[in-house]
């Protein structure tokens, strides 16, 4: 891990390094031989859309190449993000949304040979210390099950299903609580009023 710089890059720095991040895209998820074109400009519409978020934010780990990077953006006070949530969103993940306590984590990658065990866990949780986050949240969809399954091994939960008209069959919706673990909150999604963010 010693080998490894994590660097945090801002939107042009990003947008600078957009084919190697798309290279890493490409290996990091093994596409299936003949789809790596389509899989590699879907990443870069959907880097590109990114960026453009208010608050975008990336890290990435570094050895003699970019080996790991992950990046999101605050999920807005106005809970529009998680518009089309299946049900009731639960109380706590609301009232963490309204105090801007909450970072999306939209793309985590690593290279699958070059990176030491543990990088991809401590990239999300570098990025949302960073951010002062009491909740990482992801968006997942839901044929996607090895990238479920991996932010569950990561520590994420999984609390819902969200449908947006434009996009896939229904995205899983996972998250990961930062906050301190108690009796009466042992899922860590305890909300603190004197934590509210200035708008």
């Amino acid at each position: 891990m010693d080998a490894v710089r994590l660097r945090r890059l801002n939107r042009w720095q990003a947008e600078g390094m957009r084919e190697d991040l798309a290279d890493l895209y490409v290996e990091s998820t093994q596409a299936v031989a003949g789809e790596e074109y389509h899989s590699r400009q879907a990443f870069l519409g959907r880097l590109a859309d990114d960026v453009r978020q208010p608050g975008f934010d990336m890290l990435v780990a570094e050895a003699e190449t970019v080996s790991g990077c992950v990046f999101g953006f605050p999920v807005p006070r106005d809970g529009s993000w998680w518009e089309g949530f299946d049900g009731p969103l639960p109380q706590n993940i609301e009232q963490l949304t309204a105090s801007g306590h909450v970072f999306a984590i939209t793309e985590t990658l690593v290279h699958p040979h070059e990176h030491p065990r543990g990088l991809a866990r401590r990239l999300q949780e570098q990025l949302l210390a960073e951010h002062e986050a009491s909740l990482g949240a992801a968006l997942v969809e839901r044929s996607e099950r090895n990238a479920a399954a991996a932010l569950r091994s990561w520590g994420w939960q999984e609390v819902g299903r969200l449908d947006r008209p434009a996009g896939p069959d229904g995205l899983r919706v996972l998250v990961l609580p930062l906050g301190e673990r108690t009796a009466e909150h042992p899922d860590g999604l305890a909300h603190n009023d004197q934590t509210q963010r200035p708008e």
